[in-house]
């Protein structure tokens, strides 16, 4: 049987439990670290494990921690705000540009890693060897994007839920405002922007729907001739699958796309084209279309 625990910075890891402790959701176990032991929460439970484990060789769950060993793993998350003051003493006496973001005791003391964000590599061995002199166990100095950042920290985005980054997702893809424009979203570095500063993890999440409906859409700026006149198409919903053109008097009128196949369809000109790409940007308000 395989757990998954849950670590200091929404760090979560698969384990065997070899001699099949009966855990719950929200037990603590002791388990094998690198060196040593460590000690997190019990945050999933069965079948599904299977699915999620990586190829790495898993460790194993060692036992249930004591009333004693509950209360060691308390102190230690007590010690790391002591840590954290005193690294960022010894980055600015060691005038090192890096901003310091957490600190995380392993259970059984034998190690601190401390995380850090910088814009360029930092030459942290003084740093190490004084903070080695300092509590006489293995230092790790681990540098992080500001995404991972946000991920250890946590928080809540403008949706209102706890961000993605520190909740369920496992890796970053990247992301260009490309996923915007495909989206129908305005180039507002503010609403497109997440707690860390980048592009919002959630624009990729539809950006497989909406490039798929934007396909059988017709371009911004073509026409489409009727009886009644020809029509401009200005805009589209990607959801209704409907399109709106708009005719001479400023008479606008919604067709399917079934529709559309019974009309005869003009090209834009190569003009239009260009300016298609930055009519489809502005016509949005930050809202699906």
């Amino acid at each position: 049987m395989m757990i998954e625990l849950l670590f200091k910075g929404e760090r979560k890891e698969i384990y065997h439990n070899p001699q099949q402790f009966p855990f719950v959701v929200g037990d603590y176990a002791i388990v094998e670290a690198e060196k040593g032991e460590d000690l997190g929460i019990v945050n999933q439970i069965g079948s599904l494990l299977e699915r999620k484990k990586s190829e790495t060789p898993l460790r194993n769950v060692l036992r249930k921690p004591s009333a004693l060993e509950v209360e060691q793993y308390r102190d230690n998350r007590r010690r790391e705000f002591d840590a954290y003051q005193q690294c960022r003493r010894k980055i600015g006496e060691h005038n090192l540009d890096m901003k310091l973001v957490d600190v995380e005791y392993q259970f059984d003391g034998q190690k601190i890693t401390f995380y850090f964000t910088a814009e360029k590599r930092v030459d942290f061995r003084e740093l190490v060897k004084d903070l080695a002199g300092v509590y006489k166990v293995r230092i790790e100095l681990r540098q992080i994007g500001v995404r991972d950042e946000a991920k250890r920290i946590g928080g809540f985005g403008g949706c209102g839920r706890k961000l993605c980054c520190s909740s369920w997702l496992k890796e970053f893809d990247p992301i260009t405002t490309q996923c915007a424009k495909e989206q129908n979203l305005p180039l507002n570095p503010q609403k497109l922007s997440g707690l860390c500063g980048r592009l919002l993890c959630c624009l990729m999440y539809e950006r497989d729907f909406y490039k798929e409906q934007t396909k059988k859409m017709p371009p911004i700026y073509s026409y489409y001739k009727n009886k009644d006149g020809t029509g401009q198409v200005i805009a589209y919903d990607v959801f209704k699958e409907m399109v709106t053109l708009k005719f001479d008097s400023n008479r606008y009128e919604k067709f399917s796309l079934e529709q559309l196949k019974e009309l005869e369809y003009i090209p834009p000109t190569n003009e239009e084209s260009e300016q298609s790409d930055d009519a489809e940007i502005a016509n949005g308000d930050g809202k699906k279309s």
